[in-house]
C-alpha cells in the first residue's frame, strides 16, 4: 500500500487503486448487511469512491467526502445519471462518514453504507464482481460545508473490479504451506503493443506424478508489473487424444496456432479475469485431479491482454500455480461450462443496447437444468464434483435455419462468414433493437453439450417458459450510527429506515 497514514482500524480486506495515488480498505458485516470503507488518496481536496453494475459513469452510486483546514470531515452521498457532474442523492442519504483526517497530503475517510439500501438512487453490493471507480480532485468544494459542489476530476480517477463481498485476501499462500506445487507460466513473454492480445501455450502435466494426485486449490500469478494489461486467463484440458512434440510445444498467439491447439480448444476448465479471486482452496472432499493415469496429459494456458494504450517493451510471467494435496481425496473435481457459444450464432446483439437477454437451456437429458444469463454474459464456469470425464459444455446459439430465415438465404448458401456480413451491414434503429430481443425469444436454437472428442448437437424449436424468482422486498430495518472524528461534532442519533421494494431484480450469473 502507498499510503503513508495509518488506518482507522484493521480491516479485513485491502487493496492498491492505483500505486502512490489511491489505497482502498473494507470490511463486509453480513450480520449488520453493512460495509465500512477506509479510502485513502494523495490530495488534500476532495476525494470520491463509486459502484456500479456495468462500468463507466453512467449509473454510479458515489460517496464524495473531504477534510476542510479546521480538520472537520464533510461527506456526500451522490448518483451520476451520465458523464456529467454527479447530483446530490435527492431521495435518502446512505453514505456516512465516521472519521477523517489530513497527513502528508494525503486525505483519509473512513465511511460505511448499507449492501443494499433499497435506495433506487443507489447501487446494491452484491456477491460477485463489483466495479468501483475512484477520483479526486485538487481542492476542496466551495463552500465547504454539507452542499458544497466538486470541481471536475479531469484526469484524476480510476476504475478496478472487484469482489467486495468475497475477496479472498484472507486467504494466503500459508493456507498451502509445505505442499508440493506446479507451475503453468509464461516465461518473461513480450507483450505486442496492440490493443487486445490473446496468447495461448500448452504445458505437459507434470512427469514427476507416477500415480495420480489431488490439486486441493491454486494460486493466480499476475505478474505485478502487468495487473494494468493481464485482463483475463483460462486454462482448457486438451482432449486425451491429443499429441504433441514435448520438446516444442505451440507457444504463440492464439491465432497463429488455432490448428495446433484445436484438441485443446474446447474442454474450460479454470478462468481468472480481474476482480477474480486470486487465491482458490477446493472443498474438503474433492480435488482437481493431475498426473498418474488420469486421463488428461496436456493443458492449454489463454492469457489475454487489454493494452488500449499500446504500450511496448512490456514482458510478462504470469500464469498459475497449483498446490498438492498430502493425500487423495473423496471425489474428482470438473468444471462444467453453461451458456452459449461465443460466436455470432449466439451472440449478435445490437448496438448501444443497456440490457439486451440471450436464454440458455440445459435440458436434463444433456446433465441438469436450465440457466439464465443476462448482460451480455456469454458464459456461466462451475466447478462441481463428482467429475464427469465426457461433459465440458452445455451451451446453446440459435439455428442456421432461423438465421437463414431472417437473412433469406437458402440452407446450402449459410455460413459464418455471410453471416457475419449481414449482421455487421444492418443498420439499425431503436423499433428495430425491440424487434430483435423479440427474434431472439423465440428462435430456435443448436444445443451443444458433450466434450470435445464426442460432442452432441439437438435442434430444439424453442425454449421451456423461463420461470423467474419472484422479487424479494428490500429492507432497510437496522440502524447506522453516524459518526465524524473526534475533530468535530460527534452525532449519537440512530437514522431509522424506511422500506422499500426495488423495482428492478436481475439475475446475473458469475
Amino acid at each position: 500500500m502507498s499510503s503513508p497514514v495509518e488506518t482507522f482500524t484493521t480491516y479485513k480486506h485491502s487493496i492498491e487503486l492505483q500505486k502512490n495515488v489511491a489505497d482502498l480498505w473494507w470490511t463486509v458485516d453480513d450480520n449488520e448487511r453493512e460495509i465500512t470503507f477506509e479510502l485513502h488518496i494523495n490530495t488534500t481536496g476532495w476525494i470520491a469512491l463509486g459502484i456500479n453494475l456495468a462500468g463507466g459513469m453512467k449509473g454510479t452510486d458515489i460517496g464524495v467526502g473531504w477534510v476542510d483546514q479546521r480538520g472537520s470531515v464533510y461527506f456526500q452521498d451522490r448518483y451520476a445519471f451520465a458523464k456529467e457532474r454527479p447530483m446530490l442523492d435527492n431521495t435518502t442519504i446512505d453514505w456516512f462518514a465516521l472519521q477523517g483526517r489530513e497527513v502528508s497530503g494525503w486525505t483519509a475517510i473512513q465511511f460505511k453504507r448499507l449492501l443494499d439500501t433499497c435506495d433506487l438512487m443507489d447501487v446494491p453490493i452484491k456477491s460477485g464482481t463489483n466495479k468501483l471507480i475512484f477520483a479526486y480532485g485538487l481542492t476542496d468544494p466551495i463552500p465547504s460545508g454539507p452542499n458544497g459542489e466538486i470541481s471536475y476530476h479531469e484526469n484524476q480517477h480510476g476504475s478496478r473490479a472487484l469482489s467486495l463481498r468475497s475477496y479472498t485476501d484472507s486467504l494466503s499462500e500459508d493456507t498451502f504451506a509445505g505442499l508440493d506445487y506446479f507451475d503453468f507460466r509464461l516465461n518473461n513473454y513480450v507483450v505486442p503493443s496492440t490493443e487486445m492480445t490473446s496468447h495461448c501455450k500448452i504445458y505437459k502435466a507434470p512427469s514427476n506424478y507416477s500415480v495420480k494426485q489431488h490439486a486441493i486449490g491454486y494460486k493466480m500469478i499476475i505478474d505485478s508489473a502487468n495487473q494494468d494489461l493481464v485482463h483475463h486467463l483460462l486454462i482448457y484440458e486438451c482432449d486425451p487424444t491429443a499429441q504433441f512434440d514435448d520438446n516444442n510445444l505451440p507457444d504463440d498467439l492464439c491465432n497463429e496456432i488455432y490448428l495446433q491447439t484445436a484438441p485443446c480448444a474446447y474442454n474450460g476448465a479454470i478462468i481468472w479475469d480481474v476482480g477474480g479471486n486470486d487465491i482458490v482452496a477446493f472443498p474438503e472432499e474433492a480435488g482437481y485431479p493431475i498426473g498418474g493415469d488420469f486421463l488428461i496429459k496436456y493443458y492449454m494456458v489463454q492469457i489475454h491482454y487489454n493494452n488500449p494504450n499500446q504500450l511496448s517493451n512490456r514482458t510478462d510471467s504470469s500464469g498459475i500455480r497449483f498446490y498438492i494435496g498430502k493425500e487423495l481425496r473423496q471425489h474428482d473435481l470438473g468444471y462444467l461450462t453453461l451458456g452459449t457459444t461465443s460466436t455470432p450464432h449466439a451472440l449478435a446483439i445490437p448496438p448501444k443496447m443497456e440490457r439486451f437477454i440471450i436464454d440458455s437451456y440445459c435440458p436434463a437429458t444433456a446433465t441438469m437444468g436450465g440457466e439464465r444469463a443476462e448482460d451480455e454474459m456469454c458464459r456461466h464456469v462451475m466447478k462441481y464434483y463428482p467429475r464427469m470425464n465426457n461433459m465440458y459444455d452445455c451451451l446453446m446459439m440459435n439455428s442456421p435455419q432461423i438465421w437463414n430465415s431472417m437473412m433469406n438465404t437458402s440452407s446450402s448458401s449459410f455460413n459464418d462468414s455471410k453471416l457475419m456480413e449481414w449482421l455487421l451491414n444492418l443498420t439499425w434503429t431503436s423499433e428495430q433493437a425491440v424487434q430483435w430481443q423479440e427474434f431472439y425469444n423465440i428462435a430456435s436454437r443448436v444445443l451443444l453439450y458433450g466434450a470435445s472428442s464426442n460432442l452432441q448437437f439437438k435442434f430444439m424449436s424453442g425454449l421451456p417458459k423461463y420461470q423467474d424468482l419472484k422479487p424479494v422486498a428490500c429492507t432497510k430495518d437496522q440502524t447506522i450510527n453516524q459518526t465524524t472524528s473526534s475533530q468535530t461534532t460527534t452525532m449519537n442519533e440512530s437514522i431509522s429506515y424506511t422500506s422499500r421494494i426495488r423495482q428492478n431484480i436481475m439475475i446475473i450469473l458469475i
